[in-house]
């Protein structure tokens, strides 16, 4: 029979958002996990704020917030805030009662600055990183490496010559307001706009680039992971300046950053073919597996062969 629509009558209600999460739910599992992590960091925590003075968001919930907005692919931190008010979930995560208030979205955003400047998320990944080790889910023998394009968010009418006179030969913008058009029709970017004469006036670092040929032109940085192969975990996380070398240099670094490894393997596009990066790595005690580059004999091919398959997933 057909059920029928009852007012809502009950005004109170004994219960806590525990008992609303599934106990089968996968977050139940990363929770105790980041709860220990956050532990660890507890003297990390005291020493960042001052003895006396009104009471700040815990930087656990910050940093707990920062993971439920990557998990649920939150686009902001006023986005969080919002529905960290009626989420029983984030509030279960953040350990917070059902009518606690949510964070204001720009005290949020001013104390995650504060997490930024003494370098706190790098100590937060490597916690979990040794929580990983602990379990035993980390292969410590065959590993990738590999970079995309992130993009800044400098507009790109902020792209200016370095000495400050504005684009050379263009018009000028019309209509008023924050972001006025630009005609950019007769500028030629390939030989004028170039990063080296030319940068952006909101984001200095940020460097044109584009993913390949044909691909549009972008403000962006450069973000490189390297990846154990037992379960595709990430051991090494940088970001840096999208110049044509970029993606080399940060793989070098963050294979100097492993410890207590022997001889590894190490997977890779056809952007790391080159003959310093494979000199580099023979050097370091890691084999390169790279694919060769279509066009012409590869330097990085000369003596010793580079394996052209990737290395096994079985760690």
């Amino acid at each position: 029979m057909r059920g029928d629509v009852e007012g809502q009558a009950l005004i109170l209600s004994a219960g806590t958002p525990d008992q609303l999460i599934p106990q089968d739910h996968p977050i139940r599992l990363i929770k105790p996990m980041v709860d220990r992590a956050l532990a660890e960091l507890s003297p990390t925590f005291s020493r960042m704020y001052a003895k006396v003075g009104r009471p700040s968001i815990p930087p656990e919930h910050l940093l707990k917030g920062c993971l439920l907005m990557a998990l649920y692919t939150i686009r902001s931190e006023r986005q969080f805030c919002e529905r960290l008010q009626y989420d029983l979930l984030f509030k279960w995560f953040l350990d917070l009662n059902i009518m606690d208030p949510a964070f204001d979205p720009s005290t949020f955003s001013k104390n995650k600055t504060r997490l930024l400047d003494h370098e706190v998320s790098g100590q937060f990944f490597q916690e979990v990183l040794a929580e990983a080790q602990r379990r035993d889910l980390l292969s410590d023998e065959h590993f990738t490496v590999d970079g995309t394009l992130l993009e800044s968010w400098a507009s790109f009418k902020s792209f200016r010559p370095k000495d400050g006179n504005g684009l050379k030969d263009s018009k000028e913008p019309k209509g008023g307001g924050r972001n006025p058009e630009v005609d950019f029709r007769g500028e030629q970017w390939k030989k004028q706009w170039k990063n080296d004469s030319h940068a952006s006036t909101t984001d200095p670092e940020a460097r044109l680039a584009r993913k390949g040929p044909g691909k549009e032109a972008k403000l962006c940085f450069a973000g490189h992971v390297l990846m154990e192969n037992r379960n595709g975990l990430a051991v090494g996380v940088l970001v840096t300046e999208a110049t044509g070398r970029a993606e080399r240099q940060a793989a070098v670094d963050l294979l100097s950053r492993l410890r207590g490894v022997g001889r590894i393997t190490l997977g890779a596009d056809k952007n790391y073919d080159t003959e310093a990066f494979v000199a580099k790595c023979r050097e370091m005690r890691v084999t390169p597996h790279v694919p060769r580059i279509p066009a012409g004999p590869a330097p990085s091919m000369a003596g010793q062969p580079v394996t052209r398959g990737m290395p096994s997933a079985s760690g």
